[in-house]
């Protein structure tokens, strides 16, 4: 019995092509499509179903989907949707796709996870619309700053993730981030500089300090020292001196606000600090 069996099942694959073959010359390509489809589909759930072995299995698959690219079932067209940064033919080439291969024998998952794994692609999906197109949407990851530590350059999305290390002065416009533990903890401090336009634009970096706090470095030179944990309130309080004395846009080399009660200015021109100023005087002069 045994011996009959698999005298039998390997008849089957050219059953299929042969029927297929007549189906493209009497009917029309849609109908095609879709009788196709469901014969392979059918005959791939028979075997499984009946306990078919795994070899037999994958060589009636090869033969169905032969036999379906017989009938022109390939890949004809590859389409892509939501490319904004990655490179086109390096979508193409980790797709894994070419024309002319059966396109049942693509699986949509493995192109997915292939995909997924270019720099630029947060999520992609892949569609097989039969009988010869392929069509890939992708989601790319968003640039948000460029991190440079140890003397590399980096494009970061907002979770502090590396991008690209490619053609980074592309992105000259973002903001920069220093430092070891930078590009994790940035997003935070750049939420909060945005509701302080004054301050935000006068900076050209934000410097991580032993992982634990943050520098300011303006256009002008200076750096401004923020406290460890409060950068909300000195921000504000910054953005409150500069308003009211143009603190800023002075020739200073530190503006600390480490101290929540005094505010310590050291000119450009002398490497000693000021005088400890209380925060009022200091809105003032």
């Amino acid at each position: 019995m045994r011996r009959l069996r698999n005298d039998r099942r390997p008849q089957r694959p050219g059953r299929l092509r042969l029927l297929l073959r007549r189906l493209r010359c009497l009917v029309r390509p849609a109908l095609l499509v879709s009788v196709g489809v469901m014969v392979a589909g059918a005959a791939v759930i028979a075997l499984a179903v009946s306990g078919t072995p795994q070899r037999l299995l994958a060589d009636t698959v090869r033969a169905i989907e032969d036999a379906a690219a017989d009938a022109g079932f390939v890949v004809g067209t590859v389409t892509v949707e939501g490319r904004v940064h990655e490179d086109r033919d390096a979508i193409l080439a980790a797709s894994g796709l070419r024309l002319g291969q059966p396109i049942l024998a693509v699986s949509p998952d493995m192109v997915r996870r292939r995909l997924e794994e270019l720099p630029w692609v947060e999520q992609a999906s892949v569609h097989r619309r039969l009988p010869s197109h392929v069509h890939l949407a992708l989601t790319e990851r968003t640039p948000f700053a460029i991190w440079q530590n140890r003397g590399t350059f980096a494009v970061i999305d907002r979770d502090g993730r590396v991008i690209t290390r490619d053609g980074v002065e592309r992105f000259a416009h973002l903001p920069h981030v220093v430092g070891e533990g930078a590009a994790e903890a940035a997003a935070a401090l750049l939420d909060l500089l945005d509701r302080h336009p004054e301050v935000k634009q006068r900076i050209i970096a934000i410097v991580r300090v032993n992982q634990r706090r943050w520098n300011l470095r303006l256009a002008s030179g200076a750096d401004v020292l923020l406290p460890e944990g409060h950068e909300a309130a000195a921000l504000a309080r910054l953005a409150e001196l500069h308003r009211d004395s143009a603190v800023l846009d002075r020739a200073l080399k530190v503006v600390d606000l480490r101290l929540a009660d005094r505010l310590v200015l050291r000119p450009a021109t002398d490497a000693a600090p000021a005088p400890a100023a209380n925060p009022e005087r200091g809105r003032r002069g």
